[in-house]
């Protein structure tokens, strides 16, 4: 009988420990994709970590972001998420602008705007619990004040068509003003290859010209003016 207690004990504390497991494992970070974006950011503010995986600095984040993930998991307004730019999300990270990793950004999800506070995870929790709730948007028009309901109510007005056309016109915008600073970069650079270039040759044409010779005869000269006047 005390056997049998004994093993019972044991099968009720191994259970017991199985379930405080399983109930500590934290969940997986949301991956958003274009195919399910607009279905999870849906009337959600947003904190969105965009990275790759290759990506040293988004390794560091990785626990943090996980810990602020489960934070924030089945929240009613607010929403932790990430997005892999090298693969299935890369959509998303081309449609907002990523040039580097990670790349964080928050708000609406149809107006994200860029997080440049800082990245330990007490930065990034009190940011989040200050800033992800019911913000203004169409779809939160009491939270607007009349300056933006004019503008959402002036947007909307022009229907779709007219701001599909106004929007590729930003996009071609903020695309050519891209192109031409990677132009100008690169103009730079060979300008700066050039000119280095030019100092060496100068500095290495005055070597060559006998300069070093010269300093070692004039140290000869005054080491021997130096002995005569002993």
């Amino acid at each position: 009988k005390l056997k049998n207690e004994l093993i019972y004990t044991t099968m009720k504390l191994s259970l017991t420990a199985a379930i405080i497991a399983a109930a500590s494992v934290s969940a997986e970070v949301l991956h958003l994709t274009p195919e399910n974006y607009d279905e999870m950011t849906a009337g959600k503010t947003v904190f969105l970590k965009f990275y790759a995986p290759w990506c040293g600095h988004c390794k560091k984040m990785a626990p943090d972001w996980e810990k602020l993930f489960n934070e924030w998991d089945s929240n009613e307004v607010g929403l932790v998420a990430k997005v892999d730019c090298t693969a299935e999300g890369k959509p998303l990270c081309d449609a907002n602008g990523v040039r580097g990793f990670p790349t964080l950004k928050w708000g609406d999800a149809n107006d994200l705007q860029d997080y440049s506070g800082g990245r330990s995870f007490n930065d990034l929790s009190k940011f989040a619990k200050n800033n992800l709730k019911p913000i203004c948007s169409p779809a939160n028009l009491d939270l607007c004040d009349d300056e933006m309901k004019a503008k959402i109510a002036e947007y909307s007005a022009m229907g779709s068509e007219k701001l599909d056309e106004l929007i590729a016109e930003g996009e071609k915008k903020i695309s050519d003003a891209e192109s031409n600073f990677q132009k100008e970069v690169e103009g730079l650079q060979k300008k700066y290859e050039q000119l280095k270039q030019e100092q060496e040759d100068a500095i290495t044409a005055v070597k060559e010209s006998g300069m070093g010779l010269m300093k070692s005869v004039k140290a000869a000269m005054e080491k021997s003016s130096g002995s005569d006047e002993l």
